[in-house]
């Protein structure tokens, strides 16, 4: 019983730990945003003496933030909405159809998991350029969306596969057709894996900076990352003004994973239903 306890007690330790480690960091994002320059070198973690709302103010008031995050919202969207709509049909394939050589294309799918984006910048600069995407917003969501399939299929197959087969035995009796059981059954059952799909790709592509960089040329077309280069090069010393402009621009990702956590948690830990 003791050891039990001494287990229990290790464990909140370790998730209190944890989680200091991720908001601490945060919280002093927020903060230095209220301080000023120098309180925010002697006093980086604690309260400000006297909060400084201006530079939230300059951040809002400057005219292309909304600009910025516009293009990240439009980015962000079709790329979960593309994502969750081909691996969700793919994954639905692989759990209820069997062909010959699906286990190969599956595997095939899940091989792209292991190759960053990062490892395949020059071909994919060059393909994204033959196909006349460059600065395009739609040269960013595409390549997103492929490497986002081979995670994103192996969590929907491991989901569907847990619904009860008795739902598709009786769909099939009905005459329910594969159309209309994917529409109808599967995608209704499956609201905690699309949330947390949704969530990861969303949260990817908000914070992504590497693709954009390599694709986008036009100032109108970038999205927050890469719009925080011209605000530190504006205000490279002013790490208060920075602070408030990164607190304001992952706001919504976070606020977005807060109204979705219930969805996730259900989503890595089960399935809807228990057959």
């Amino acid at each position: 019983m003791l050891a039990m306890r001494r287990i229990s007690w290790g464990k909140y330790i370790f998730l209190i730990l944890v989680a200091g480690f991720v908001l601490v960091p945060m919280f002093a994002t927020v903060l230095g945003g209220f301080k000023s320059l120098g309180e925010l070198r002697t006093n980086p973690f604690g309260l400000p003496d006297v909060w400084e709302f201006e530079y939230y103010a300059q951040v809002f008031a400057n005219g292309s933030i909304w600009q910025l995050m516009k293009n990240s919202l439009i980015i962000a969207f079709f790329s979960v909405l593309l994502t969750i709509i081909i691996g969700t049909m793919t994954a639905f394939t692989f759990s209820h159809i069997k062909f010959a050589g699906y286990k190969y294309i599956y595997n095939y799918f899940l091989i792209g998991m292991m190759f960053p984006a990062a490892a395949a910048i020059l071909p994919l600069f060059l393909k994204i350029r033959d196909l006349g995407l460059l600065d395009s917003l739609s040269g960013v969501v595409i390549p997103q969306v492929a490497f986002g399939l081979g995670f994103s299929i192996l969590l929907f197959r491991s989901f569907f596969e847990q619904l009860p087969s008795e739902l598709f035995d009786a769909a099939r009796v009905d005459g329910c057709s594969y159309i209309k059981f994917y529409w109808h059954v599967i995608l209704p059952l499956s609201t905690p894996i699309l949330a947390t799909v949704g969530v990861f790709v969303l949260v990817a592509s908000w914070n992504n900076y590497l693709l954009p960089l390599l694709v986008l040329n036009t100032e109108q077309q970038y999205p927050w990352t890469l719009g925080i280069m011209q605000y530190r090069g504006e205000y490279g010393i002013e790490w208060n003004r920075i602070l408030a402009y990164v607190t304001v621009t992952i706001t919504p990702a976070i606020v977005f994973f807060l109204f979705a956590q219930k969805y996730i948690v259900e989503g890595l830990t089960g399935g809807a239903v228990k057959g």
